[in-house]
């Protein structure tokens, strides 16, 4: 049985802005030697995902820069997904027995995106699927689901900025401090601001003329890293509290409709970990689109706008999306909310991502003590 007993995230900078003079190495080296230091225990493997970065083994040069030449590395790309698909599989590294201690999460630095280019070929962005498979922008691919599911702008506009007037209250009020490492002097979420009506009135679609998905209810692309310290239960010291990874889950659908696949990752757990979707107490999901929050709140029968176990401090529409950690930013979230929030043993907490290629990845998590 894993047990998640540190965790912790950089501050998230706009692309190219607060942390532009760092790379995917020392973001991630950053929160690698913080859970290092929380767990106090010596660390067998590291396990970081990332989506669009430089590649090379981002987790071993991380590993390399923060602990040592002793520690190795691996890294995982499930795109949006990554960073909590390299929690689930630290988890399993240790529950089948082959690492003690492993540090697993994601990094992203988008605003140093290598360009793709290799002489003939050229392309904007990665093929998330090959034909006959459509392959549409995530954005075009919000667009179609607002359109199809009839969510207009203004409901998308209430979500995001819910989303942006939680981090906000947040930061106010200290919530976040615990759960940060600095990195480049930043010292809040750089993304986040109070919003004036007007402005998002003028807003034109962002991905089809006169769409409903804007500049305000996508994720902006952000540069950050998250990761946990993952011990086996046997091995987790008397009274140090901690999540049990209860149950994981990992799914693949259709590539067109990847914003859903949340939904069936977030069912798919719960019934292997023998649990209802109303006896989880606190959900962190990854806002790629506000069109994308709001169906997959429906699908559930949650409502994102009123209930508060669901992103109840914001999410990636008010603090940035650094796709590769924003799945492990999500952990982390919920294990500053449960274990540093003072759940009682026993409650269950949910986070989880979609991906491009119409991946959904989820975990369920249990607090001990």
């Amino acid at each position: 049985m894993s047990v998640v007993v540190a965790a912790r995230r950089t501050w998230v900078g706009r692309a190219g802005r607060g942390h532009a003079a760092q790379d995917e190495t020392t973001l991630a080296a950053a929160v690698l030697a913080a859970c290092a230091r929380d767990a106090a225990r010596d660390v067998d493997d590291v396990v970081l995902g990332n989506a669009a970065g430089h590649g090379g083994d981002v987790a071993r040069r991380a590993a390399l820069a923060a602990l040592g030449r002793h520690v190795p590395g691996v890294g995982v790309d499930r795109q949006c997904a990554s960073g909590l698909a390299a929690v689930n599989l630290a988890a399993a590294l240790v529950d089948a027995g082959h690492a003690d201690v492993v540090l697993a999460g994601g990094v992203e630095v988008a605003g140093r995106a290598p360009a793709r280019a290799h002489g003939p070929l050229r392309y904007d962005r990665a093929s998330f699927a090959p034909p006959p498979w459509a392959d549409p922008d995530l954005g075009v691919a919000a667009e179609a689901l607002a359109t199809r599911r009839g969510i207009g702008r203004e409901r998308q506009h209430a979500c995001a900025a819910a989303s942006h007037a939680r981090v906000l209250a947040a930061h106010r009020d200290g919530r976040f401090a615990a759960e940060t490492v600095p990195a480049a002097g930043l010292h809040r979420d750089e993304h986040a601001r109070s919003l004036r009506a007007a402005v998002e009135a003028r807003l034109p679609g962002a991905f089809a003329p006169g769409g409903s998905v804007t500049a305000l209810s996508a994720a902006p692309a952000a540069d950050g890293a998250a990761a946990v310290a993952i011990v086996a239960d046997g091995s987790r010291p008397t009274g140090v509290p901690g999540l049990r990874v209860v149950a994981t889950a990992t799914v693949a659908g259709v590539p067109a409709q990847a914003p859903l696949a949340v939904v069936p990752a977030v069912r798919a757990a719960c019934s292997r970990g023998g649990v209802r979707l109303d006896d989880v107490a606190a959900f962190e999901v990854v806002e790629a689109f506000a069109a994308q929050v709001l169906a997959v709140g429906d699908d559930l029968g949650v409502d994102v706008a009123t209930d508060l176990r669901w992103n109840p401090d914001g999410g990636a529409l008010g603090y940035g999306h650094p796709f590769g950690a924003s799945g492990a930013v999500a952990l982390v979230r919920l294990f500053a909310r449960l274990v540093g929030g003072g759940a009682p043993p026993g409650t269950f907490g949910l986070a989880a991502a979609a991906a491009a290629g119409g991946q959904g990845v989820a975990v369920l998590v249990e607090v001990l003590r």
